[in-house]
């Protein structure tokens, strides 16, 4: 510790930091006692005071220190093993540890968890890691190794899947690779349902761990529908609606792969003779031609807006998605709809919906206001970490 580069905050930017938020943003810093930290090194953040503030992980941007500790503490073994430790025991908590009928869930959740920058699912006895930070990049193989000494024997291999998350300047630097054992990829169940995984050529970890509690839902409401999943990735949708009962399911997404996926997971649960269609088409487009032909529609799409200076767009893109899907869908229908982008905040996109069903000139009642699952915990201190926004709604 003594050899870290400490960082000095300007008068009052120490406030946020008494709140427990986990980040510095580089406008808060006044200088640095030491060499310059590089990307991804441990600092220590003192206040205008010279006084102890917290220690993190320095990155060049606009969040420039990821708070790791507000104690004045090592990152060593012991330190690692004891976040990673925490994370499990609400897992195990939440039911999701040891369960036969799921065997994947969110490990670690960033800063929901205490570990900022950091992302680990698990599928079977394999974990699955994401650094959003040099810092959680730079420290993969002691994240590894307390994975194993918690986990134990219920975790064969731990992978890490970092090129494609972290900052655009150091990306170049990651390479996708087991840090410790080997597997093949294969199905994992969630509430009984087998999907198949392939963490390695998937997008994200390999599966939206985010939308369990979301799917269990249209299951509930599926029965006698015909039901329209747009951008529907690995289908995960798809198949909850039709163990729900529905009458047919559209899976439409825009990539080839997603596709061939949704299908292959619908012959998983049911065999080829499904009432199911796999269909590659854009979603904006696909949902012009629908006339009044289903009674659920899920509107699920990728994120819209990364950071606040597409905002704008992102939402208009929101209005007409949803605007479409408003105008088509049958009277008495079921719209599930959301966004996953942080940027985008819950009454931005209520008000966006409000708009759209206002465009299509229809009643629609609001039947619940979704959020992702508990195995992805939001940090009082940090209530940007809700992501996940999304409505069920009624349409007359």
């Amino acid at each position: 510790m003594n050899n870290e580069p400490q960082i000095i905050l300007r008068r009052g930017k120490e406030e946020s930091l008494l709140r427990y938020h986990p980040w510095i943003f580089s406008g808060a810093i006044y200088g640095v006692i030491g060499d310059d930290p590089k990307e991804g090194q441990l600092v220590t953040v003192l206040d205008s005071e010279r006084n102890f503030a917290a220690r993190g992980h320095f990155q060049h941007g606009s969040i420039a220190v990821r708070i790791l500790t507000f104690e004045n503490e090592a990152i060593d073994v012991a330190w690692w093993e004891g976040r990673i430790a925490s994370a499990c025991r609400l897992r195990r908590a939440l039911g999701l540890v040891d369960n036969p009928s799921t065997t994947c869930y969110r490990l670690i959740h960033g800063e929901g968890d205490s570990l900022p920058g950091l992302v680990i699912d698990i599928y079977g006895r394999i974990a699955v890691m994401q650094a959003h930070s040099m810092g959680m990049y730079l420290a993969r193989e002691e994240i590894a190794r307390a994975i194993r000494a918690v986990c134990g024997d219920a975790i064969e291999a731990v992978y890490d899947k970092s090129s494609g998350t972290l900052p655009g300047q150091v990306r170049t630097a990651a390479i996708d690779q087991y840090l410790f054992g080997a597997a093949v990829p294969e199905p994992v169940l969630e509430n009984g349902k087998k999907f198949l995984v392939n963490w390695e050529r998937g997008q994200k970890t390999g599966f939206f761990l985010d939308q369990r509690d979301n799917r269990a839902l249209v299951e509930h409401y599926a029965r006698g529908r015909k039901v329209l999943n747009t951008f529907c990735y690995t289908g995960g949708f798809s198949v909850y609606a039709l163990q729900g009962g529905a009458t047919q399911v559209d899976s439409v997404d825009s990539s080839q792969r997603a596709v061939e996926t949704a299908r292959e997971n619908v012959d998983l649960n049911f065999g080829t003779g499904a009432l199911h269609r796999a269909i590659t088409a854009d979603a904006f487009e696909y949902l012009k031609t629908i006339d009044d032909g289903y009674g659920m529609i899920i509107l699920d799409p990728p994120a819209f807006a990364k950071h606040h200076k597409v905002l704008g767009n992102a939402l208009q893109g929101y209005k007409r998605l949803n605007a479409r899907a408003f105008s088509q869908i049958r009277p008495g229908g079921i719209l599930f709809t959301f966004s996953c982008s942080q940027a985008v905040g819950r009454e931005q996109f209520r008000q966006t919906i409000f708009s759209a069903a206002a465009i299509a000139g229809r009643q629609v009642r609001i039947l619940h206001q979704l959020t992702q699952p508990a195995d992805h915990p939001v940090s009082i201190y940090h209530p940007e970490g809700e992501y996940l926004k999304g409505l069920v709604l009624y349409v007359e």
